[in-house]
């Protein structure tokens, strides 16, 4: 790889159960595919340079989802790093259908998640998903069901890790009595601390914390004067940077996945993982 030093190493590692062992800022695969998450992407060319450039520039961890598209964001990423280089880790997901774009709808009945798991495994041309997370809690179906299922295909070698996605603390320690969970993935940013004891519950038990919206899609507050865009400034970041740096100084659980169609985006934001923040800084950003 053509970018061996990288700030992207250096917030460090974060270990998924007994390994593997991945960089603390991946890429979420969502946005490579078409508008409304659905269909292929305008500029296929384009969303393969991208893979392949956050690759190049030292991530290691990638999620994905099969609902993605449906199924065209693992597509590319076969399509663009097939054969994967050592030490990257494509995770992804299942328990969601797409109606249409822009559109969602749950099913994580274990006929669902197995036939799902199944076909994601094709489209990745793994024999074994590394991280494999319940997309979503399913409300007709028990969370014991849907998480057996995947223990199922753990035990039979089509994954290696259970995650979950779109979690309480209850649901959680409902999944937990059935297999170990390695990781958590609810959506967090500054402008939406739901899942603040979630991080707390999952830092102390070596569960890693996945935030999906890290940027809140783009609508994060601050404009000029903000404690976001000043402190921005003085650090001579974008706020997005900020934004990331914060994730990662709010707890080492924390993995943040920010995803875009931009490589010039990417580039800013893997280049947030070598900003600082004070401690200052930090409780400013909390208290805003």
């Amino acid at each position: 790889m053509s970018d061996q030093a990288t700030p992207v190493a250096e917030p460090g590692t974060l270990t998924l159960g007994g390994g593997p062992t991945v960089g603390r800022l991946g890429f979420g695969a969502m946005r490579i595919t078409g508008p409304g998450v659905w269909g292929p992407p305008r500029d296929e060319g384009e969303a393969i340079a991208l893979l392949r450039r956050a690759v190049d520039k030292g991530v290691t961890f990638i999620d994905t989802a099969d609902s993605y598209g449906p199924e065209i964001s693992e597509t590319l990423i076969a399509k663009a790093l097939y054969p994967y280089p050592a030490g990257l880790v494509i995770a992804s997901k299942g328990g969601l259908t797409r109606p249409g774009p822009g559109s969602w709808a749950v099913d994580s009945r274990p006929e669902h998640l197995r036939r799902v798991c199944e076909g994601s495994l094709k489209r990745l041309r793994l024999d074994r998903i590394e991280l494999y997370q319940l997309h979503a809690v399913d409300h007709r179906v028990p969370i014991e069901d849907s998480i057996g299922t995947l223990v199922d295909l753990q035990r039979e070698g089509k994954i290696r890790h259970i995650g979950v996605s779109n979690v309480s603390a209850v649901d959680l320690s409902r999944a937990r009595r059935v297999a170990e969970i390695v990781s958590v993935q609810n959506s967090y940013n500054l402008r939406d601390r739901s899942s603040d004891g979630l991080i707390d519950i999952c830092a102390a038990a070596g569960i890693a914390f996945i935030p999906f919206y890290p940027l809140a899609k783009g609508r994060l507050a601050g404009g000029p004067g903000s404690p976001l865009d000043r402190i921005a400034q003085r650090l001579h970041a974008r706020p997005r940077q900020i934004a990331l740096a914060w994730l990662l100084h709010r707890s080492a659980a924390m993995l943040p996945i920010p995803g875009t169609s931009s490589t010039a985006h990417l580039e800013e934001n893997l280049a947030a993982a070598s900003i600082r923040l004070s401690a200052e800084d930090f409780r400013t950003l909390a208290a805003d």
